[in-house]
């Protein structure tokens, strides 16, 4: 183990703690020195203390949430845009407090959190700007051993190749090789990762590293996946896990729908002047219709009309159904726009609103591509457990290119480990992928998506 990396969380929490406490410095001043003195009944000790405090709070959990704290794993440009974000929201729910607990006398004045948020701004390029010299230093990438087969060789380097704050490829082995010949190899390197070994071998390798303290990645199968979700049984003393094979039950698809009701209502309601511009844009550009419909399949391969913003060409699969490529001559202008701001999701919350989506879940495939798919992963069926969603766990930490066993297997973590509270978080973490180019990157020429 690198003698730093024991102390990684601790060094994590000290920069993000010097980033929170200058931030609520900054509040501090707005609040003394602008709205407290603008009440009829300025506070006092406990209620300053209160407003600070509830600052940091709300701080504190939405930087964490959009991972604003992973230094020495985002990259500096993810880090930036995940602490602003987080700000952003903080200082709007604070701003709603602020209101609140000015009750009915006149409304805050807004310019104090404009200026506020640009000086915090501020302390994120140039603490992001420090950290990131000091953390490459610290951290430097690991010697990794890549042991794959030899067949997703090329797809795992290009992937790692991006990564190379994190990752130095110091040899690549075939899964093939004989299990001392691996044990002898990973000696030389920080780390190993596994994709694609026999399941036996792989148990191995894992024990191995495991009584050594070697640190490991594992691509997970399926079965490692569904063996998250499961319960520990105890009825007796040899340890059991409980699958109960259902997705969420039936108590929480019941919150999960008076939750979509209620948020998709009043989305659509927000949205609904950009919606009119946006199928004005579409008809002045070609004069072909706004609007499109297409089949697609939701839970337990129930087919419905998914209904979208048109981004592509009047007919453009006049040819038959084909994956948007990362130069796709069929969209149009407005459509490129409408898709990088997502704009071109916007009427699916009518789907939502129906019952035929949910705002978090896997997203819908036509019956076509799912059976193509199945004819290689047979598992992809398994995403029909839930009601197809607007957003979820595959569009946010996967892309529009990425493969249908990768998305199958973010879907299943998303599934297997359901929560109130996951969908909440999911919500708010595809706010962020709106800022991210590589969510919607199209196939690439010649990429087999299948």
């Amino acid at each position: 183990m690198d003698k730093f990396d024991q102390y990684k969380r601790l060094i994590r929490l000290g920069i993000a703690g010097v980033e929170i406490l200058i931030e609520t410095c900054f509040f501090a001043v707005v609040w003394f020195g602008l709205y407290n003195e603008r009440m009829r009944t300025p506070f006092e000790n406990k209620g300053n203390l209160m407003m600070v405090g509830c600052y940091i709070f709300f701080l504190t959990v939405f930087i964490y949430m959009y991972g604003g704290m992973k230094y020495a794993y985002y990259r500096k440009g993810q880090l930036i845009l995940s602490q602003t974000l987080g700000t952003l929201i903080a200082n709007a729910v604070t701003y709603i407090q602020i209101i609140m607990v000015f009750g009915m006398f006149p409304f805050p004045i807004l310019w104090p959190m404009f200026a506020l948020f640009g000086a915090e701004f501020l302390v994120i390029l140039v603490l992001n700007q420090i950290s990131d010299v000091v953390v490459r230093k610290i951290f430097p990438p690991r010697k990794l051993l890549l042991v794959c087969d030899l067949d997703h060789k090329d797809h795992l380097l290009r992937k790692l190749s991006g990564r190379q704050d994190l990752y130095e490829i110091s040899k690549c082995v075939s899964a093939k090789e004989p299990l001392y010949r691996l044990k002898m190899e990973v000696r030389n390197c920080d780390a190993m990762m596994l994709y694609g070994l026999e399941e036996q071998k792989r148990n191995m390798l894992l024990k191995y590293c495991y009584e050594r303290s070697i640190r490991i990645y594992v691509a997970p199968e399926v079965t490692d996946i569904l063996l998250r979700g499961a319960d520990k049984v105890h009825s007796f003393d040899t340890p059991f896990l409980l699958l109960r094979n259902y997705g969420p039950s039936f108590e929480q698809r019941i919150v999960k729908r008076l939750m979509d009701i209620a948020l998709s209502g009043l989305l659509l309601l927000i949205a609904s002047p950009f919606m009119l511009l946006t199928a004005v844009a579409i008809k002045l550009e070609d004069g072909g219709p706004a609007l499109f419909k297409q089949e697609r399949v939701t839970v337990n391969g129930r087919k419905f009309f998914i209904y979208k913003f048109r981004s592509m060409i009047v007919d453009a699969e006049k040819h038959g159904a084909q994956f948007s490529s990362k130069h796709d001559s069929r969209i149009t202008k407005v459509g490129r726009f409408i898709r990088a701001t997502r704009l071109d999701e916007l009427p699916q919350l009518l789907n939502i609103i129906k019952g035929d989506m949910s705002i978090v879940g896997p997203r819908p495939e036509r019956q076509q591509y799912i059976d193509e798919f199945c004819k290689e992963t047979p598992e992809f069926i398994y995403r029909l457990k839930v009601k197809a969603g607007l957003t979820g766990y595959a569009q946010i930490y996967g892309k529009y290119n990425t493969t249908p066993l990768d998305k199958l297997k973010l879907d299943l973590m998303y599934i297997e480990t359901y929560s109130l509270l996951s969908d909440i978080r999911l919500m708010f973490l595809t706010l962020k992928i709106m800022f991210t180019k590589e969510s919607t990157e199209g196939v690439e020429d010649g990429q087999n998506h299948a």
